[in-house]
């Protein structure tokens, strides 16, 4: 009998319950052994429990992606499973904070979540992919990677930061066949969050009117699976009601 071939692993950072979870469930129906990737391993047990249960594989990971060490552990923990062609860089900090009352800790927390994990975990998956000449990575945007609204200075710049990593890495990988993609979320998602948070905009908005983050997988699907021939580098989706 041959060798069992290798499993293909798409591995999630930011695996929660909203459009992270959504991606992950995505890519396990399409045959990938999934990887999660949270703070609390223990928080992604109903996740890997769904998915199991839907006859996919799924393995989660606690690790703090802001984190050099942690980072590079779960790359390598994942690499006895199989070769990983996907990785998903899904963070945000999405905190308004007036600038005169912005202190050094709460902009550098800022940047080190949505940005400083974003190098982290793109610069791993380029040195792990580069062995196969194949492989994608997104990162997920924000409205604030193309424009900065008041009090929310810290986001922007990190979120800009984030998309010019992306650009980088795109221009510099694509070469060798690493499709790197910047997704821009430009609305809010359907998730316990926002709904627990922004009541009164889920009750003004039709029950089509926050973004789906099933839909929203389904690009993150389809940009891993674009011919190399029509690469997309950015895309940005928003609900039908979204004011531009």
């Amino acid at each position: 009998m041959g060798q069992e071939e290798p499993k293909k692993i798409a591995l999630i950072f930011g695996a929660g319950p909203g459009l992270g979870g959504a991606v992950a469930r995505r890519f396990a129906k399409g045959g990938y052994h999934v990887g999660v990737v949270r703070r609390k391993a223990d928080s992604l047990v109903p996740l890997v429990e769904e998915i199991e249960k839907s006859g996919g594989q799924a393995t989660a990971f606690g690790a703090d992606a802001r984190q050099e060490a942690d980072v590079i552990q779960v790359f390598d923990q994942v690499e006895k499973l199989g070769d990983v062609e996907v990785v998903v860089h899904n963070i945000g900090a999405n905190v308004h904070i007036p600038i005169r009352e912005m202190d050094t800790r709460k902009y550098f927390k800022i940047w080190h979540m949505a940005c400083f994990s974003g190098f982290l975990v793109g610069r791993e998956a380029a040195r792990r992919m580069s062995a196969h000449s194949k492989g994608t990575v997104l990162f997920t945007g924000a409205t604030a990677s193309l424009r900065g609204r008041a009090g929310m200075a810290g986001f922007a710049g990190a979120k800009h930061a984030l998309r010019a990593l992306a650009q980088s890495m795109a221009r510099e990988l694509g070469p060798e066949g690493i499709h790197v993609a910047h997704v821009v979320v430009d609305g809010p998602i359907d998730m316990p969050w926002i709904r627990e948070n922004f009541p009164d905009l889920v009750k003004s908005r039709p029950a089509d009117g926050l973004l789906s983050p099933d839909a929203m997988a389904e690009t993150y699907w389809m940009l891993h699976r674009q011919p190399r021939s029509a690469w997309t580098h950015e895309i940005d989706l928003r609900p039908w009601v979204e004011p531009w």
